[in-house]
């Protein structure tokens, strides 16, 4: 009895510390596919003087990832791309737009404990609101 109320007690630990540990290395996903969506529509205005014309990286893009779908809404200055989740990361929505200015939402459908930054300049990765 004592070895199945050890075993209790440790499950109880080890399993929302491992929830939490797989779904911090799924943010990865949004964040890098952000930047390096940053990098072309920059790439893009450098040579053609509008965002908005860009429709290869500023499309919706909802396959190319199982835990986020990509977006972009752009006129001829100005950007903002977003991943949302869908799936295990129902609830996260992550942004950047042409300044660099990063904001996080964390809304129905995330796990608890999740928060957003004060002030909120910057992709949340950890419970608690940490950048």
């Amino acid at each position: 009895m004592v070895t199945v109320a050890i075993i209790a007690i440790l499950s109880a630990i080890a399993i929302p510390a491992y929830t939490d540990y797989v779904k911090r290395g799924k943010i990865p996903d949004a964040t890098s596919t952000l930047s390096t969506k940053r990098v072309k529509l920059e790439q893009w205005f450098q040579d053609n003087r509008s965002y908005v014309t860009d429709t290869t990286d500023c499309a919706t893009d909802s396959a190319s990832s199982q835990n986020f779908t990509f977006t972009c809404a752009a006129t001829a200055t100005t950007y903002t791309l977003t991943a949302t989740g869908k799936n295990a990361m129902l609830g996260f929505t992550y942004t950047l737009d042409q300044s660099g200015a990063k904001t996080t939402t964390i809304g129905t459908g995330a796990p608890s404990g999740w928060t957003v930054a004060s002030p909120n300049n910057c992709w949340v990765t950890r419970k608690g609101g940490v950048c």
